[in-house]
């Protein structure tokens, strides 16, 4: 870790817990769908509708978690974030397009997600974590 810890370092941290948390809401959100029959017929049945909702609702808690390390300057941090957002931005999208009523949230989690990304391998960001 080179130095203090920039802004940008911080604020991604932050924004990694409210993506994160978007998805764990999400995730809820679609779980509790399931006794709706027109959006299990969506999904294909209930099976997958469950699944979709477990998934998200365990990308968002892993996304919340390592954003501590993130804070500490830790590059292997970094990547498990970065590999996440990508991860969330896929699931954020196919949610949004399955599930239409849930897409506004959907997709500004998508975008918080992407801001992440950017934030974390430009600038300051670089050099805090060593790369």
């Amino acid at each position: 870790m080179a130095g203090n810890r920039p802004f940008g370092v911080t604020l991604v941290a932050v924004l990694t817990w409210i993506s994160g948390l978007l998805d764990i809401i999400g995730g809820s959100l679609l779980l509790f769908q399931t006794s709706v029959a027109s959006t299990v017929e969506m999904f294909g049945g209930a099976s997958q509708l469950i699944t979709s909702a477990i998934i998200s609702i365990l990308i968002g808690a892993i996304v919340m978690v390592v954003g501590v390390g993130l804070l500490r300057g830790s590059s292997g941090a970094r990547l498990v974030i970065t590999i996440v957002q990508i991860l969330s931005i896929g699931a954020s999208v196919y949610l949004a397009i399955t599930y239409p009523p849930n897409a506004i949230g959907e997709y500004f989690s998508a975008a918080i997600s992407l801001i992440v990304i950017a934030l974390l391998w430009t600038g300051r960001a670089r050099d805090f974590f060593g790369s």
